[in-house]
């Protein structure tokens, strides 16, 4: 059993976490990033991204928390934000790595139905596929993202999101089916912080005080700061503020509210504190991140 102390957290595996990360969707082999590597990926977390691990052949063995599972191909596994894991390879491995930041599937589904389909996904661990038409489409698609990533050709990150969207949608379904004839094995989630989670995303936009949170979760702010920092690598505190980012930011790339409308919206007191917050926390005032996101 690993001991959460000594577990590195990453953005991608091996990079130092970006609390900047947003509107992130990144693809890569799965030789690629293991073969350097022995075809060993040591037990680590990420903060705040999802992954999917689409195998299409060979096997190995997935650590999770405290559990080794051992799979084949085809088969999909599911890793979640803050969840400890690792990988053991066998070097005729193939198929994808598929990782994506939480804001991304908010700005596609919208918040609730996003946090069904995302739901769907948590619960599940490893599913197992049959060679079938499910698996084909499921690779085709995440082929489909591989290439537009890799040739960048005009449009390819509107192509990515589209794409995206199927693929969360064609693998939660799947995972929808697999849990109606208990063929699912469930993952482990600390339930403190899941709760958590859910409280912000309903009330982040008026609440910002870890006391409020840590009332509702029956615990002092310490206790709730302490168990959070143990868990998720951050404190609540921080997971509340990225929470209020992660919003700004999508109002200020996706839509055309002036950055006072923005303000209001997040519960801010005037403009001006806003603005100081959001530097604070990404080194841009709002209007330079609006600019930098528009022209690139």
């Amino acid at each position: 059993m690993v001991t959460q102390s000594t577990i590195p957290q990453f953005h991608l595996y091996g990079e130092n976490v970006d609390d900047k990360a947003f509107n992130l969707i990144h693809i890569e082999s799965i030789r690629d990033r293991s073969r350097p590597l022995k075809w060993t990926i040591a037990p680590h977390s990420h903060r705040y991204l999802h992954q999917v691990m689409v195998v299409r052949y060979g096997q190995g063995v997935m650590s999770v928390e405290d559990r080794d599972m051992p799979f084949e191909g085809p088969c999909l596994m599911f890793l979640t934000p803050t969840i400890v894991h690792g990988f053991q390879f066998d070097p005729t491995i193939e198929g994808y790595v598929l990782t994506f930041s939480e804001d991304v599937a908010r700005s596609l589904f919208g918040e609730q139905t996003a946090k069904n389909w995302l739901d769907a996904l948590e619960t599940s661990l490893q599913i197992h596929m049959s060679d079938d038409d499910d698996m084909a489409r499921i690779y085709d698609l995440v082929e489909d993202i591989y290439d537009e990533m890799s040739m960048a050709r005009e449009g390819h990150r509107v192509a990515m999101r589209a794409l995206l969207m199927l693929f969360i949608v064609s693998v939660a379904r799947r995972a929808r089916s697999r849990m109606q004839f208990n063929k699912v094995m469930l993952r482990r989630v600390d339930s403190t912080v899941k709760r958590l989670r859910d409280q912000i995303e309903e009330r982040f936009r008026s609440t910002r005080k870890v006391g409020d949170y840590a009332a509702v979760l029956n615990m002092t702010a310490d206790r709730l700061n302490e168990h959070c920092k143990k868990v998720a690598g951050v404190t609540a505190g921080h997971l509340i503020r990225q929470r209020v980012i992660t919003e700004a930011k999508r109002q200020l790339i996706f839509t055309d509210l002036a950055i006072t409308e923005i303000a209001y919206d997040l519960n801010f007191s005037d403009p001006s504190h806003f603005s100081r917050f959001f530097r604070r926390y990404t080194e841009f005032t709002p209007q330079q991140f609006r600019d930098h996101n528009a022209s690139s």
